[in-house]
């Protein structure tokens, strides 16, 4: 199960990781729905290039910009979070919805957890894959733990300071 579009569904994609004894060029993918590492894509694209099914994820030491040119090849675009401090993987989202383009998937993986989906969801993830010994409908509340935001983000252009009128101000419409 995964929260795609702030539902929990079925999740019918497998997420493969390559085992120690494995190369990106020489590991096989299995049959069915598969979100590869992004080294393997590299390594393999002639092969997986005119594959349906396909989905890409990247490490947080990878760049997103490694597959422009390739976006719409996917039906899934995942980020990997190995620890829970680590960050990078909202610097790769933001950058695949607003430098990028990317119009599909979106989802976090790895040590996803439920206060993190708020702030992922700013940044352009629409489907989370929280870990495996997290309540999914607990995690599912952290999407609403916010009613309003102050910055502006990929989900709001525009700070709140610029949405809101105040007795004596312009507001938005006036400037």
């Amino acid at each position: 199960m995964i929260i795609k579009d702030k539902a929990v569904v079925s999740d019918d994609w497998t997420i493969l990781r390559l085992q120690e004894n494995e190369t990106p060029e020489s590991a096989s993918v299995p049959a069915g729905k598969v979100i590869v590492p992004l080294r393997m894509w590299q390594a393999q694209r002639s092969r997986l290039q005119d594959r349906s099914g396909l989905g890409v994820w990247l490490a947080s030491n990878e760049r997103p910009e490694d597959l422009k040119g390739d976006l719409d090849r996917f039906d899934v675009i995942a980020v990997d979070f190995p620890r829970f401090a680590d960050g990078r993987g909202y610097s790769i989202a933001y950058n695949l919805r607003a430098r990028l383009g990317y119009t599909g998937e979106l989802r976090a993986i790895g040590d996803v957890l439920r206060d993190q989906l708020f702030y992922m969801q700013r940044v352009g993830f629409d489907a989370f894959a929280p870990r495996p010994d997290k309540n999914i409908y607990d995690a599912l509340k952290g999407l609403t733990d916010f009613s309003e935001t102050y910055q502006t983000s990929f989900d709001q252009k525009l700070p709140l300071f610029r949405r809101v009128k105040r007795d004596g101000a312009a507001g938005p419409a006036n400037g």
